[in-house]
């Protein structure tokens, strides 16, 4: 039996593909493979399945059902010669995958990597190149790569990512000192445009293309690595780096191989330093390894001079770049570059030398230079408005951009931000640049609230009219901030920015999502809803007191916990609708009525869902999500443990076999599924229906049921007979049933909950806004004047 787990994993027995079962199955495998024939504790296997804060109550029993099917799929070739090569373990205080190693790729892989670079100090390329290359042959794709594109991200997966590519490093040296530089030049091309950073690679890249007669874009190549270094981190090249680049220039004639041996002097075995680097020792004339005079791990001398001692300051790629300002590159070359005919010096070495002027001031612009670290909360901006047609629309839309980016550059600094960069239609905000505060997460997304507040304008009702529109993503982190003196504006780089574009290009027109980092930080003072197209993304619907609206919706808001109320104390039923037109803040109500009702003291079980997504069909789509939110299921939890849920709360319900067979027979479907693609089999959807209805009847008899409904007219109709005849027939029992829909309910359902007991309609007026003309009149105006003023506001003469 042999087990894959370089690419996506796999396990061979006999040519056959062994099954694995489900994502936590396959999950515990990788993790136990990762960690071969030792024990892994049981709380480590938790915290990689689930991570630190998120494993549900049931994370030890659906690790144990786990361990229990991947059991099974591997006692199914008992028969085999190998049957007892592998087995897992209970063995405390967790689990332990015992397998011979040498069925393990990981092992073979490090196996063989241990001999190749075993050759490679010997001084013998050719031998271990074939054993590099075979190593790296074993990987067919990113590690455990199925269990990545499902969202697992262990340390372990990182770390087995670098030193395959130390790895690829090391084949690539081999290949250069058997003079096979044509072979392995368009993988390392593809290798430095992957991993820009890794200056070992980039040093192996200027010299196999010097070799090849590119000497051009050998010296273009160290350009492009050394702008990324001190542009992205403040950092000039390694001394090997510029050593080979001050050898290329020179033309050391010692850079090209004069012949291929097929074994080369020993070398004395690499050592790490403190620092990280490996120094090596070369011996008299090791011409077929390495560049003249300090290029590429080799010594400061002449060609046949005698070695520097271990721990000379060789500097070889790949050691911690030095920061700007250091000492000047080349500053000491070695005797073979110094000798060397002036007539073979082209004029870059010159251009090089004429150049110290510059190094000079770039040093005393470092010495200006502040760099430090802030957690900072970054938003992403894009507007799309619609300039009127006709000639000069061109020029038009400019203006109205420029006047869109002064507006926000006006919110964001209202709100405590600083703009760092506006590009078309994109602006960059970072709040906590200047003073980091702990509600700079909240200021975030109530700036961005307030620019969509006052951009996100429709120009009419009728079909195909523009529409001025803003997205708004934002997220939290820490970025590297650097000032170049005080006249000029900050460098930021960091992860975080990527991150917020990223999410800004999954953000609906019209909408402003956070990360899950900063809804934690903002959520006393902000109302979100899930987003169920990124489990990672929340909508900021509204603040939950900030704004003329808020105070508008109090009423309304005291309306709700009113009806609530009586519901809970007369234990009857109660449906409210609450209708709407896009933009009047019924989301963000029902948002902030859902948090109230869940936060009060012995308070009913409050349950949530959209309806909206039923537009794909099924009449069972909002049904199982209310269902399975209710039984406290994911979205990514395995089958079996979906079904758990719902039989132990339908047996909670119903104590008797006999009566939970049928609801459990009628409900697993559609809780397993989410309602969507569901298979009925000999089942109709009206009687699933009717047992969903009967079970939150059963529910809000033994405890206050709160439903919160959201976008109730996007359901298809039996969804909304469902709902309707919850407060009809639900009987005895306080179940509150509060459902957000806009004015296509009542075009669809003209007598919805008219006349009917036990139901309430409240209605939002929409919010005055502006037109489209105000906002493109107002936006043109701070174009020209470069300020702006309040919408509505007359201009003065020098405006007009």
């Amino acid at each position: 039996m042999q087990f894959r787990v370089l690419g996506p994993m796999e396990v061979i027995d006999n040519g056959r593909t062994v099954g694995l079962g489900g994502t936590k199955q396959r999950a515990t495998l990788g993790f136990l493979l990762l960690n071969a024939n030792k024990a892994v504790a049981t709380s480590r296997l938790l915290n990689a399945l689930w991570g630190v804060d998120d494993a549900p109550m049931t994370a030890r029993k659906i690790l144990q059902n786990a361990v229990y099917g991947l059991r099974g799929a591997l006692s199914g070739t008992r028969g085999s010669a190998d049957a007892d090569t592998a087995t897992l373990l209970t063995q405390p205080p967790g689990y332990m995958m015992r397998v011979e190693p040498e069925k393990v790729d990981l092992h073979l892989f490090h196996a063989w990597v241990g001999q190749g670079r075993q050759m490679l100090s010997q001084g013998t390329p050719g031998t271990a190149a074939p054993l590099l290359r075979d190593a790296l042959a074993l990987w067919r794709g990113p590690a455990l790569a199925d269990l990545v594109e499902s969202g697992v991200q262990w340390p372990e997966l990182i770390a087995l990512q670098n030193t395959r590519l130390d790895v690829m490093e090391d084949y690539f040296e081999a290949q250069l000192a058997c003079g096979r530089h044509h072979e392995i030049l368009a993988e390392l091309e593809t290798m430095v445009r992957a991993e820009p950073l890794r200056e070992r690679s980039c040093g192996q890249l200027m010299l196999a293309l010097y070799r090849c007669g590119r000497q051009a874009d050998a010296l273009a190549e160290y350009s492009r690595v050394r702008g990324v270094l001190v542009e992205n981190l403040g950092l000039e090249p390694g001394r090997g780096l510029q050593r080979l680049q001050q050898s290329i220039l020179a033309q050391d004639c010692s850079l090209v191989l004069e012949h291929t041996p097929d074994r080369l002097p020993e070398r004395t075995p690499a050592r790490e330093t403190p620092s990280g680097a490996v120094l090596t020792a070369a011996p008299v004339a090791t011409v077929a390894l390495t560049a003249p005079a300090g290029a590429i791990g080799a010594p400061a001398g002449a060609i046949g001079a005698p070695a520097d001692p271990i721990g000379a300051p060789a500097d070889p790629i790949g050691a911690p770049a030095r920061p700007i300002g250091a000492s000047a590159v080349g500053a000491e070359p070695g005797p073979g570059a110094a000798d060397a005919p002036e007539a073979a010096v082209p004029k870059a070495a010159e251009a090089a030398e004429t150049g110290s002027a510059d190094e000079t001031d770039l040093s005393a612009a470092a010495r200006r230079t502040s760099t430090d670290r802030r957690q900072v909360s970054v938003v992403s901006l894009r507007t799309r408005l619609a300039p009127s047609l006709g000639s000069g629309a061109e020029q038009e839309l400019d203006d109205l951009l420029d006047g869109a980016a002064l507006l926000v550059r006006e919110q964001v600094e209202r709100f405590g931000g600083t703009v760092v960069a506006s590009i078309g239609s994109v602006s960059l905000a970072l709040f906590g640049l200047d003073d980091p505060n702990e509600d700079d997460a909240t200021r975030a997304v109530l700036a961005a609230l307030a620019v969509r507040d006052v951009l996100d304008v429709s120009t009419g009702p009728d079909a195909g009219t523009a529409q001025s529109t803003v997205r708004a993503a934002i997220t939290q982190g820490e970025v590297l901030l650097r000032r170049r003196g005080r006249e000029e504006g900050p460098t930021v780089v960091g992860a975080v920015l990527d991150e917020s574009q990223a999410l800004l290009g999954s953000v609906p027109e019209g909408e402003v999502r956070v990360s899950d980092a900063v809804r934690r930080a903002s959520e006393q003072t902000v109302v979100y809803r899930r987003c169920d197209s990124a489990a990672a993304a929340w909508q900021a619907l509204g603040g939950r007191s900030v704004g003329a609206s808020g105070a508008e919706q109090a009423v309304e808001l005291d309306v709700l916990r009113g009806l609530a109320q009586r519901t809970r104390h007369r234990g009857v039923p109660h449906l409210v609708t609450i209708l709407g037109e896009a933009g009047t803040g019924k989301s963000r109500l029902l948002g902030e009525f859902g948090r109230w009702a869940a936060e009060q003291p012995d308070g009913p079980l409050v349950v949530s869902a959209r309806a909206s997504e039923g537009r794909d069909g099924s009449p069972l789509a909002m049904a199982g999500r209310l269902l399975a939110a209710y039984c406290g299921v994911r979205p990514d939890d395995e089958e079996d443990t979906v079904h758990a849920a719902l039989e132990r709360e339908v047996r909670a319900l119903y104590p008797s076999d006999g009566a939970a067979d049928l609801p459990l027979h009628r409900l697993r479907p559609l809780v397993a599924s989410a309602g969507v693609d569901v298979h009925f089999g000999e089942l109709c959807p009206g009687e699933v229906l009717g047992s969903w209805r009967e079970f939150f009847q059963e529910a809000a008899q033994r405890r206050p049921v709160t439903l919160c409904i959201d976008d109730l007219h996007g359901a298809p109709d039996m969804a909304l007979d469902a709902v309707e005849e919850l407060a009809e027939s639900a009987g005895v029992g306080p179940l509150f049933v509060v459902a957000c829909a806009g004015p296509e309910l009542l075009a669809r359902r003209p007598s919805w909950a008219g006349g009917k007991s036990h139901t309430t309609t409240v209605t939002l007026d929409p919010p005055q806004r502006i037109s489209h003309e105000e906002l493109v009149e107002f936006l043109l105006s701070a174009s020209r004047n470069d300020t702006l003023q309040s919408i509505g506001e007359p201009r003065d003469s020098a405006a007009a």
